[in-house]
């Protein structure tokens, strides 16, 4: 569900070419895909990527819109030279420090017990769940911007678990008993920034299908809903932020961000050897992937080691806002064209940093594959590593757009677009 979401009144096509934009704060990556909705699955046909100038963003947030848009036009132009199809409709991701995203729960003591669930009633109790998490996003953002009103939308929202008398259900309708609990995960970010990214979006001359949170749908791309008993910590490291996602037994528990990514080591680099932004951005590229000098690259791990301890402590800070009576997971799956730096991975295993967080054993850390990415197929074999996973978790949604509706879902999207008139 998304604030952008067009609501269709039919089933799609059988198949459509989507474009996948992600934005992000050093790159651009455009995937042109046909969707078979039949077969629900995704065919990526063409990838085109870009670089940012440094003035164009900052912590996963457009400063300059129309540089983003003239990158973005480069990017999507060459994803079509490959496939020679340019779509009209586009899927876009959002990221940054005030998109925020957490799960509600609303327990519901029903008056009378035997009678069964119908619509009226389900329809009451999600309406009070989205307005409890709306006031309560409101109130954080306020707090954390010092501003005493921030306009925020919703831009994703999923059902996450529904029970009646403790025992969980898919479909409550029908159903007696007392108690129901219900759980909705809501993701918001500020109209200034979804303003921004709808603004670039008409320059390209683009029908926005939705805006999503990014590691919303990483996560989900890799098909969490389907195993009850999946939990692991999501972590995208990009260029200008770490979004950073908590999934217990199959359902999102919430999303945070911080503005510090690739970028702030690229940074380092132009201090520490007096070079440019782009020569600084070459060589740490070159460093990832095990190409430089042995005696250089120890100067630079070095270097980075101060930095990736901040940036751990980053991840632990987020990771301490989540619940805390409940143990967090200790499966670790990280993406990102950041997370390929050397050290990612050890101080994320490393003993100062696990002895703060309340896990029951030492992390197991592992990066997310494209192949990861469920009902996806690259058909330019261009996918190949971490930078990859986001736009085509962004793909992945597309398959969200057909099909015949459950019936929480409908509810849930109805309250929605009440909520947003």
């Amino acid at each position: 569900m998304s604030f952008f979401s067009r609501l269709f009144s039919r089933k799609q096509n059988s198949q459509s070419h989507i474009l996948a934009l992600d934005i992000g704060t050093e790159f651009i990556k455009a995937l042109i895909f046909k969707v078979n909705y039949e077969k629900e699955v995704a065919e990526v046909i063409g990838v085109g990527r870009q670089r940012q100038k440094p003035t164009d963003m900052q912590g996963g947030i457009a400063t300059d819109i129309s540089g983003v848009a003239l990158s973005s036009e480069k990017a999507i132009e060459r994803a079509y030279e490959m496939c020679d199809v340019k779509p009209t409709q586009a899927i876009l991701g959002i990221a940054g420090e005030l998109v925020k995203g957490s799960t509600t729960t609303v327990h519901y003591q029903r008056g009378s017990p035997k009678s069964k669930i119908d619509l009226p009633e389900l329809k009451n109790i999600v309406q009070k769940i989205q307005w409890k998490a709306f006031d309560n996003v409101r109130k954080e953002l306020s707090w954390e911007t010092c501003q005493n009103e921030m306009d925020v939308k919703l831009i994703n929202a999923v059902i996450v678990n529904v029970r009646i008398d403790g025992y969980r259900v898919t479909n409550p309708l029908g159903f007696q008993g007392k108690d129901i609990s219900i759980s909705i995960f809501n993701a918001y970010a500020p109209l200034v920034h979804l303003g921004a990214l709808q603004t670039i979006a008409q320059d390209l001359g683009l029908d926005l299908l939705t805006i999503t949170a990014e590691p919303y749908a990483v996560a989900k791309a890799t098909g969490i809903e389907e195993d009850l008993d999946f939990s692991a910590i999501f972590i995208d490291m990009g260029g200008g932020t770490t979004d950073v996602a908590v999934v217990r037994n199959g359902g999102m528990e919430g999303i945070k961000m911080f503005a510090l990514g690739g970028r702030a080591f690229t940074k380092r680099l132009v201090t520490k050897f007096n070079i440019s932004f782009t020569e600084a951005e070459d060589k740490k590229i070159k460093y990832s992937a095990g190409l430089l000098p042995k005696n250089e690259a120890e100067k630079i791990k070095n270097l980075f080691k101060n930095d990736l301890e901040v940036w751990a402590t980053g991840v632990e800070l987020s990771l301490s806002e989540f619940s805390s009576t409940e143990l967090l997971p200790s499966k670790i799956l990280l993406c990102g064209g950041a997370s390929a730096l050397p050290g990612v991975r050890q101080v994320l295993q490393s003993e100062e940093w696990t002895e703060k967080l309340p896990m029951t054993k030492k992390p197991s850390i592992h990066f997310i594959k494209p192949s990861d990415i469920t009902n996806i197929v690259d058909k330019t074999s261009l996918l190949v590593d971490q930078q990859d996973i986001t736009p085509m978790a962004l793909a992945n949604l597309s398959l969200d757009f057909s099909g015949t509706e459950k019936i929480l879902p409908g509810i849930l999207r109805r309250v929605v677009k009440m909520m947003q008139t």
